[in-house]
């Protein structure tokens, strides 16, 4: 998840793993999968760097292998 800023000055979470395309339209336009399109105040290259930072701690919390898929027991 990301945090921008809407135009208006309120602050929104973004799933980054939804952004399909992010255009400078001017304006800051995120594009999601869902077909829903976000105008933020964060330039392009900000965005770009918060998804690819976001992407960067996912990958930091590997996920167990083996077993049942469960990190639970019993």
């Amino acid at each position: 998840m990301i945090k921008v800023t809407k135009l208006n000055g309120s602050e929104l979470v973004v799933n980054a793993d939804l952004i399909e395309f992010i255009e400078s339209t001017p304006d800051t336009l995120i594009s999601l999968t869902t077909g829903r399109k976000i105008m933020v105040l964060e330039d392009l290259d900000t965005v770009v760097e918060l998804a690819i930072a976001f992407r960067g701690k996912t990958r930091s919390h590997p996920v167990p292998s083996g077993g049942n898929g469960s990190v639970f027991e019993g």
